[in-house]
């Protein structure tokens, strides 16, 4: 089983925001593979599905964006999944707008969900997705840029970045994080 993990902020009001695009790649992959009703499990949202021969459990931690970590311990530990078997999908303002970034393992590179959950699993040995959702201007607020929302002019490019990213995840579950690594962190 491979578990896939998007991070954000429950809420109506937290939704559309930069900070929560791990939720829309989520939503986005349970509309298309989930087999099963939502379920709060895991201080989350979980959806069962099959991707390809893979079953995927979709996870959306509900303990906000900072406290992560619990909720990913506590599905990884349940089912008893290998770390390799676990992706991350978060924003990262340190990313060009609609960018994608693989990596197998590494820093949060000061992302505070992906911090809490390499602090909670004891590792950063596992692959995660980074969605660009630009930097904040030069002196502006870097939290109230993450919890804001994208401008008009950004939404078309930022919802062809989500679908491409569910394409990469889906692909991840089949083939693994190089290849994914090889094909979407040139785009």
């Amino acid at each position: 089983m491979k578990l896939v993990v998007g991070l954000g902020n429950p809420g109506t009001q937290y939704a559309g925001t930069r900070h929560n695009v791990g939720f829309e790649v989520l939503r986005s992959l349970a509309a298309k593979y989930g087999k099963s009703t939502p379920r709060a499990r895991f201080q989350g949202e979980t959806v069962e599905g099959q991707i390809g021969d893979e079953k995927v459990l979709l996870l959306m931690p509900l303990t906000f964006m900072n406290l992560s970590g619990g909720s990913v311990l506590a599905a990884r530990d349940f089912y008893k999944i290998e770390n390799e078997n676990l992706l991350i999908i978060c924003d990262d303002f340190a990313l060009p707008l609609a960018k994608l970034r693989f990596r197998a393992k590494g820093s949060s590179g000061g992302q505070k969900g992906l911090e809490d959950v390499i602090r909670r699993l004891g590792t950063d040995e596992f692959p995660r997705l980074r969605i660009g959702i630009g930097a904040p201007q030069p002196g502006r607020d870097v939290t109230g840029y993450v919890l804001g929302k994208f401008t008009k002019e950004e939404q078309p490019e930022i919802e062809a970045a989500l679908a491409r990213a569910a394409e990469a995840a889906a692909l991840w579950t089949k083939a693994g994080t190089q290849q994914c690594m090889n094909q979407y962190n040139a785009t």
